[in-house]
Order: C-alpha cells, then sequence, then structure tokens
C-alpha cells in the first residue's frame, strides 16, 4: 500500500496528504461483493426502500471513483474539521501500562470526535444525488451534532432522531443539535435508545426518499452503508499508519479501539488488516458485567441475525427478539454491530473484548490523571483493556488507541456515577 506523503506546516499548502494518495490508498481497502463481507450485510430492507438504496450504491461507486469527490472531501477535512489529527505518544500512561501508547487524536477533531469524517463525505454526496434534506439517528449525540454541523455549513433542513433516554442523559449534545439548526426528535418507543432511534429515522426515509438523504453514522444499516462510512472513516488508519511510522520507525504491535455500531474501530483497523504483525483489538461495552445481561457486547454474547438492514451478530431474547443493551457510554449501547467486524472476528483478523461500566469510568480517570486528557466514555472502553494489550507485546512495543472522542458530553454521567 501506498505510505501517505506529508508536507511540512510551513509550506504553502496545509498539511494534509495528496488526493492521488488518497484515491489509491482507499482503492487499496475491500470492496464487499454483492455488498456482503462473507455471509454478512447485504440489503435486508422493506421493498419500498430499494429504489433509495440502489440510487445511494450507485451514487456512492461513481463517486468512490472520482478523484474530484475525494478532493472535495480533503479540502473539507484539512480546512473546515481540522485534519490531520495528532497521533499523541502518550508517555506516562505508556510507564503505567508498560507499553508505548499513542493515541489517534480523533476529539481533537471540529466537532469533538471521529464523526465528523463520515457526515463530511456523505453531505458531499448527498449534493452530489441532488438531495434537499438529511437525517441521521444518534445515540451519544456526536453523530447528530456532526450532521447538523454538516447540514448548517451546506444550507440544509436537518432532522436528528434520539432515543428519549439519551436525550436526557446527552442534554448537552442536543442543545447543540438545536443551536445548529437540527429539529431533534426523542423516541418514546422501545428502549428509549439508539437501536430504536434508527428505526424511526428508517421509517422517515422510506416516507420521504425522493428529496432526503438518510445520513447513517455506523459501518452498520443496508450496503453500502458498511462500506461506505468504513471508506470515510479509513482517514484515521490511513493517517495513523503514516504517522507510527514516523514516530516509531514501524508499524504497532496492535491497535485498539472502542466498538458499538464499530466505525471509529473499521475506520482505525481497515488499513491495517493486510499487516499480519498488527493485532486488531475491538473492545465493546460489557455494562454491568455480560453475566448479568444487562451489557451490548455483540461480538462477545450475541448471535448471528438480522438487525437494520444487515445480517450480522445481535444481542437477542432466547425467543430471537432483539435484546436491550446497555452501557454507562450512549454510543455502545447498540445491540448489533457492523457486518466487518463480524467478519473480522470469524475470520480470527481482529479480536473483541468487553469492559464493564466500571471499568471505563476507572480507564477515564486514568487517562485524565496521566495525560491531562478526558476522553469520551466510549473510548474509556478502549483504555481500559490497555493493560490486557500491553501484557502481550514488548515494552517497546507499540500500541495505537483510538480516541474517539472527547469527553464533554459525558460529563454530567461521570459525575453522578462518581458521587455514589
Amino acid at each position: 500500500m501506498k505510505t501517505t506523503t506529508y508536507v511540512e506546516h510551513d509550506e504553502a499548502e496545509s498539511a494534509t496528504y495528496r488526493t492521488a494518495g488518497w484515491v489509491e490508498e482507499i482503492a487499496a481497502l475491500s470492496i464487499p461483493e454483492r455488498g456482503r463481507f462473507g455471509e454478512y450485510g447485504g440489503q435486508y430492507v422493506a421493498e419500498t426502500l430499494m429504489p433509495a438504496i440502489v440510487e445511494l450504491e450507485i451514487a456512492w461507486r461513481v463517486a468512490h471513483k472520482d478523484p474530484t469527490y475525494w478532493a472535495e472531501v480533503e479540502d473539507l477535512l484539512v480546512n473546515y474539521v481540522g485534519r490531520p489529527s495528532l497521533l499523541y505518544h502518550a508517555r506516562r500512561l505508556s510507564a503505567e501500562v508498560g507499553a508505548q501508547v499513542y493515541l489517534k487524536r480523533e476529539d481533537l477533531n471540529h466537532t469533538g470526535a471521529h464523526k465528523i469524517n463520515n457526515c463530511v463525505g456523505q453531505a458531499v454526496l448527498a449534493r452530489r444525488m441532488g438531495k434537499k434534506r438529511l437525517i441521521a439517528e444518534t445515540g451519544a449525540g456526536q453523530h447528530g451534532v456532526a450532521t447538523a454541523t454538516v447540514a448548517a455549513l451546506f444550507g440544509l433542513p436537518c432532522e436528528i432522531y434520539m432515543g428519549a433516554e439519551d436525550v436526557v442523559r446527552q442534554s448537552l449534545n442536543v442543545e447543540r443539535m438545536r443551536l445548529l439548526g437540527a429539529r431533534v426528535h426523542p423516541v418514546e418507543s422501545g428502549t428509549r435508545t439508539l437501536k430504536d432511534a434508527m428505526n424511526e429515522a428508517l421509517r422517515d426515509w422510506v416516507t420521504n426518499v425522493g428529496d432526503t438523504f438518510y445520513l447513517i453514522g455506523s459501518v452498520a444499516g443496508p450496503h453500502p452503508y458498511p462500506w461506505m462510512v468504513r471508506d470515510l472513516q479509513s482517514v484515521i488508519g490511513r493517517e495513523a499508519r503514516a504517522q507510527i511510522l514516523t514516530a516509531a520507525g514501524r508499524l504497532p504491535d496492535a491497535c485498539v479501539a472502542c466498538v458499538g455500531g464499530g466505525s471509529n474501530a473499521a475506520g482505525l483497523f481497515a488499513p491495517f488488516v493486510g499487516d499480519a504483525g498488527v493485532r486488531l483489538i475491538g473492545v465493546e461495552a460489557a455494562g454491568d458485567g455480560v453475566e448479568t445481561g444487562r451489557h451490548a457486547a455483540t461480538l462477545g454474547a450475541g448471535r448471528v441475525g438480522v438487525l437494520h438492514g444487515s445480517k450480522s451478530y445481535v444481542l437477542t431474547h432466547d425467543d430471537g427478539q432483539i435484546a436491550h443493551a446497555h452501557s454507562i457510554s450512549a454510543g455502545l449501547d447498540y445491540p448489533g454491530v457492523g457486518p466487518e467486524h463480524a467478519a473480522w472476528k470469524d475470520a480470527g483478523r481482529a479480536t473483541y473484548v468487553s469492559r464493564t461500566d466500571d471499568q471505563a469510568l476507572a480507564a477515564l480517570e486514568r487517562l485524565a490523571r496521566t495525560e491531562g486528557i478526558l476522553c469520551a466514555l466510549e473510548t474509556a472502553h478502549a483504555i481500559a483493556a490497555l493493560d490486557e494489550v500491553a501484557g502481550q507485546v514488548d515494552r517497546d512495543g507499540s500500541i495505537i488507541v483510538g480516541l474517539s472522542g472527547r469527553g464533554d458530553k459525558d460529563m454530567v454521567t461521570v459525575a453522578q456515577r462518581r458521587a455514589r
């Protein structure tokens, strides 16, 4: 794979990689044949939605091969989002865990998380398709904020569906979305969380397919979303690959990222999948403990099924009904996972572990104490796995952690939990 080329900050153009390099590197990523990653993926949607899915797939395939599309995305990522994000050597944390830890700082992006990478790319695609309205689902609110942000940037009306429970615990992000001009719909049905928000967004799309673009936030949903979101988020791994070669002189021993639907992890992992020496570790939410049934460890404790238009691992009851997922992190309490993660798990290319609410909270505090960084509760699950991963590499070995977002949105939840 072609190595990313950086230019110095004092040169005339912004510090970025060349668009030509983008196209070559993205083209090197796997394209799912017939919308499948092995047996997973597909398009399990209502017949009324198929014309919109086909239209989207055709538009994405055309854009995917078009350097002018990637040039527009690159310009926005550099000059609006603030990429490339830093790869930060966390020296004090490294000393504690016994390996060299590098944090891929997606929390430094405009809007404070990795979600904006995907939203920029999909918004540019929506404009190319002539769509006049954006809709999205959101759990922790970061995808909703990012969608509302690009909608404001492009002058498009925006509607966000969010579980009523998440509206309460992520009230800061709700206000951010409203200030950006988005209309936020609290979803009262079902478990009142991300799963139900996605259900309502799909219903909206079915009703308004002509002028509406559904901007899905994760590598879930029907084809082409898992492929499209992975490629748009792969900027994380492509940058990290070049940055670690500069910082450490070789590829990392491991890449670690939290996994809910899985976009942050897929974006970090995908450019390293072909490197057999790089271990890929996804960290799911164990909630109160997998043994309690109150968790969101889909890959660790789920079974194969269909959810939101895609075949993958899902959490279900014994009768096959979708189970309630639980996590202290609103962005991880989803009872499904992206189909490519399912394929990586089955192939043994990636390993998936889980960490409890208490372990994530302790990891958040540890990162704050050692590095002065307040990460999101989602990210804290990945930090919580570092001791285990570090025990499997040399002290001089390097570990890249996807620091998916900043923790401002979670401070009320953290304060309430610490006060118990």
